[in-house]
């Protein structure tokens, strides 16, 4: 059995090794699932050209928006990811009932 320093880890492996532990889940998970996204998307569009490619001569460069495409899906992962982190590092709200008064007296 090989260990995870011999070869690096398929993004399969490291979504099912990020649902296993808690402590690098949260990294692990994004990670995963990038890659998951992002190998399914590669394979989609082989897919898609092979199927187009026939019907097309000459078929025009379209480099340019897989890479608008592929940058705003990782900043959109990237926000949820902020969200998710921010809201995690905020302090829960003390269940105690305030030392001072809210209502000012006149």
């Amino acid at each position: 059995m090989s260990t995870s320093t011999d070869t690096p880890l398929t993004p399969a492996q490291r979504l099912g090794r990020g649902l296993r532990y808690t402590v690098v889940g949260p990294v692990d998970i994004t990670r995963g699932t990038v890659g998951l996204g992002a190998s399914s998307a590669a394979s989609g569009v082989s897919w898609l050209n092979a199927r187009l490619r026939p019907a097309q001569p000459a078929p025009p460069k379209r480099r340019p928006l897989l890479y608008v495409v592929i940058g705003a899906g990782v900043l959109a992962v990237g926000a949820v990811t902020f969200s998710i982190v921010r809201r995690s590092m905020r302090p829960e709200p003390s269940t105690l009932p305030p030392s001072v008064e809210i209502t000012p007296k006149p």
